[in-house]
């Protein structure tokens, strides 16, 4: 018996297990024929959904950033936008307030097993250690955070070997308009938080 070949090593700059992004450029128009991505497909409508929270924040005078989480189903168990200046809690971060619903949601229970977290923005390091210790399946996010993102950017906290859980991470969901809400709520804003 003959052992299996090795698994190959990823592109330059590409974590294992990480989502390849796309070509660099605009992404092309689908032609009749091509193939879709179905990878970051499948989460476009729910991460519009994120981006109505997003707008939320803003209009509270927070970041706009938003998240949900999705039942193992897809259903929503758990959405939330940045709300540190609403609340006056630095731990307010959309990610927490949407993992605290979904656990309110499942009744207390804090393992969220087979649930993926969907936000606007990569998360940041308490973010990040947030889904790894709720235990999500998943983590999508739309717009890459190079100053502070844990989730592949800057740190790679939720796919760091040395943890006892790693979610599978999915990048560049709606990514433009992701990114188009944090730019024009910064260039509009003379001291952001």
């Amino acid at each position: 018996m003959t052992d299996p070949a090795p698994a190959p090593d990823p592109t330059p700059g590409q974590v294992p297990g990480q989502v390849p992004d796309p070509a660099p450029g605009p992404a092309p128009a689908r032609a009749h024929g091509q193939v879709p991505d179905p990878v970051r497909d499948r989460w476009r409508e729910p991460m519009r959904r994120a981006l109505d929270e997003a707008v939320r924040a803003r209009e509270n005078g927070d970041v706009p950033v938003g998240a949900l989480v999705l039942g193992p189903g897809g259903e929503v168990i758990g959405s939330g936008h940045n709300a540190r200046e609403a609340w006056g809690d630095p731990t307010a971060h959309a990610e927490i307030v949407a993992i605290r619903a979904a656990a309110g949601t499942l009744r207390g229970e804090w393992r969220l097993e087979g649930c993926t977290l969907l936000v606007t923005l990569e998360p940041c390091t308490m973010c990040a250690g947030a889904a790894v210790l709720s235990r999500l399946e998943r983590v999508v996010y739309g717009a890459v955070d190079p100053k502070a993102g844990a989730a592949g950017s800057l740190w790679d906290v939720v796919r760091d070997r040395r943890l006892n859980h790693r979610p599978e991470v999915i990048h560049g969901v709606l990514a433009d308009e992701c990114g188009a809400l944090l730019t024009d709520f910064f260039r509009a804003s003379p001291n952001p938080g």
